[in-house]
């Protein structure tokens, strides 16, 4: 509408529809161990540590991007190195999040590479790419 939202009642509605597990300790313990009985095979701490992880490293990638496409910074083998560094600490994590589902690297591997070799069997498409098969996540 033309009213412009208030800063505060937005804080309120973004209060009003965030779940227990993310407003309350205790309510996010309880979760964590409801997980834990439930799927006592996932780490679910590790998975955790994964999760965030992988996207933390991913900013910083992305970081320097930014800087080199927007902001001027000079593209040269010092920005080159760190984006190196940075894949490593993504890959570091998401070795975690591997172990912490009971996978190994070379399974999920394999398995993304059946599933894009089932998406795109001649190569990549784009209207393959658009509208997916249902099942195809």
């Amino acid at each position: 509408g033309d009213k412009m939202t208030n800063i505060n009642d937005y804080a309120k509605f973004v209060d009003s529809t965030t779940s227990m597990e993310s407003t309350n300790d205790s309510a996010f313990q309880v979760r964590v161990n409801q997980l834990g009985q439930l799927a006592p095979d996932i780490g679910w701490s590790r998975l955790m540590t994964s999760a965030i992880g992988m996207l933390a490293e991913s900013g910083e990638f992305t970081e320097i991007m930014k800087k080199v496409l927007f902001q001027g910074r000079e593209w040269n083998e010092e920005n080159r190195f760190h984006m190196k560094r940075e894949l490593g600490d993504v890959l570091w994590y998401w070795v975690q999040g591997c172990i912490a589902l009971g996978y190994s690297p070379e399974e999920v591997m394999e398995e993304n590479i059946k599933k894009l070799e089932l998406r795109y069997p001649n190569g990549f498409d784009i209207a393959r790419s658009e509208h997916r098969q249902e099942g195809d996540i």
